[in-house]
């Protein structure tokens, strides 16, 4: 971190200056929640010395960190990529700095990150997002918003005991005191090693899979299966996950260590799944990523309000019958839920990447979840969610509900989902 304080202004315009995103008279969007930080933002923006004049266009947009505010999140971020679209700017820019880089890179440690998640937060998101304050710490912010008498209003959502909140108020402040003195720091420096790791890797992954002799073929890529073999273990999970995302799939640890085991010893003709309809596949001496062929394109249902109704939903080319009413005992069933405390409309669709369910002691992927039930992994990927408007898992069907939303008194919803070809 970069000390700051009533340097801020100087190093900040240095930054800017330094980075080349902005121009004399470009347009930039300010996401402005409101808060100290970002409305420091807007003021150093506007008001640090030597600064190119700009256009600002203010966004605002509810930060709260919520268990289940992943879905939140890019949903905002589509948002102010409208905005920035319509205004013509350059940029959207946001008041993330140092201590919240710290306390991602924390959080996502202790849920098991790998590498690349320690990165933390980047400085640049696609398309157009930039974060000129995470070289700089929230004291410097404080101490500049005081001596420059601004007003912001206060989140209450931070007085919540959600995770972040947690590791900002009690975790972080803790191990400062008790165990390393200047831990954010260290952190914050984690992060930078770890994207130079990575960018590191994303520099030779490109030759490393031309020596493998990657080639496109119809459905997907392939590989010699002896330079597979020649290479660590490591690396060969690098370049398989690498083409399982070309086709829109990251496998899991799990899958990664199955398909790298794959490599040396299955057989040809067999084939080990590498998530959603992706699979790794052996045929004589190349090894084979590629997408399943005959599954039609998935179908989802949307509830749009509590009533009565029905559709059909085809997941992973499994057909569902969904009805959804008022009949019944809500209550003595697994779909049954108070409308009230639901955000329509309700949708009915397969398992997505970072799908989270919150449970009465936290927040759990949804892929541990059909882990743990011995879902297999053909049928992980034709397990029926049911999910709310902000895009939160009320429903695991056959494996688990969310506790949200429990039936009771009179406004509720019974949704019931089968096997089309059971009814």
């Amino acid at each position: 971190m970069i000390g700051g304080g009533s340097d801020l202004p100087t190093l900040f315009r240095d930054h800017v200056l330094a980075s080349g995103v902005v121009s004399p008279g470009d347009t930039v969007v300010v996401a402005l929640s409101g808060g100290r930080d970002s409305v420091t933002l807007a003021h150093l923006l506007r008001f640090a010395p030597g600064l190119p004049p700009l256009r600002l266009v203010t966004a605002h947009v509810d930060h709260r960190m919520r268990p289940d505010s992943g879905a939140d999140a890019d949903r905002r971020y589509a948002f102010l990529e409208t905005v920035r679209s319509e205004a013509g700017a350059v940029a959207v820019v946001t008041a993330h700095h140092a201590d919240d880089q710290a306390e991602t890179v924390l959080f996502r440690a202790v849920r098991g990150s790998g590498m690349a998640g320690l990165r933390g937060i980047r400085e640049r998101r696609r398309p157009r997002v930039w974060r000129p304050l995470l070289r700089f710490s929230r004291e410097d912010l404080r101490v500049y918003a005081h001596g420059a008498r601004l007003s912001w209003r206060e989140d209450p959502s931070n007085r919540e005991p959600w995770p972040r909140n947690v590791i900002r108020k009690e975790i972080l402040p803790r191990l400062e005191e008790a165990v390393a003195p200047g831990a954010s720091g260290a952190l914050v420096r984690l992060a930078r090693l770890a994207r130079d790791n990575e960018e590191g890797w994303d520099s030779l992954l490109p030759g490393l899979l031309e020596a493998a002799g990657l080639r496109e073929e119809r459905g997907g890529w392939s590989v010699e299966r002896s330079a597979m073999e020649g290479f660590h273990p490591a690396v060969r999970a690098r370049l398989l996950r690498v083409m399982a995302r070309r086709l829109e799939v990251t496998p899991s640890e799990v899958g990664t260590r199955l398909a790298v085991e794959f490599t040396s010893s299955g057989a040809s003709g067999r084939w080990v799944p590498l998530g959603g309809d992706v699979r790794l596949v052996r045929d004589l001496d190349r090894l084979r990523v590629e997408r399943i062929a005959g599954h039609p394109p998935d179908v989802t249902v949307t509830i749009p309000a509590p009533g009565e109704g029905s559709g059909r939903a085809v997941l992973g080319g499994r057909a569902f019958q969904v009805t959804w009413s008022r009949a019944g005992d809500a209550a003595a069933v697994e779909g049954g839920f108070g409308a009230a405390g639901l955000r329509f409309p309700l949708t009915v669709r397969g398992p997505r990447p970072g799908d989270r369910m919150v449970l009465e002691y936290g927040t759990k992927k949804v892929k541990k979840l059909l882990l743990e039930a011995r879902v297999s992994a053909r049928e992980r990927g034709r397990t029926p969610l049911l999910v709310d408007a902000d895009g939160a898992v009320l429903w695991v069907v056959g494996v688990r509900r969310s506790g949200r939303a429990e039936p009771g008194g009179e406004d509720w919803i019974c949704v019931r989902i089968t096997d089309a070809e059971s009814d």
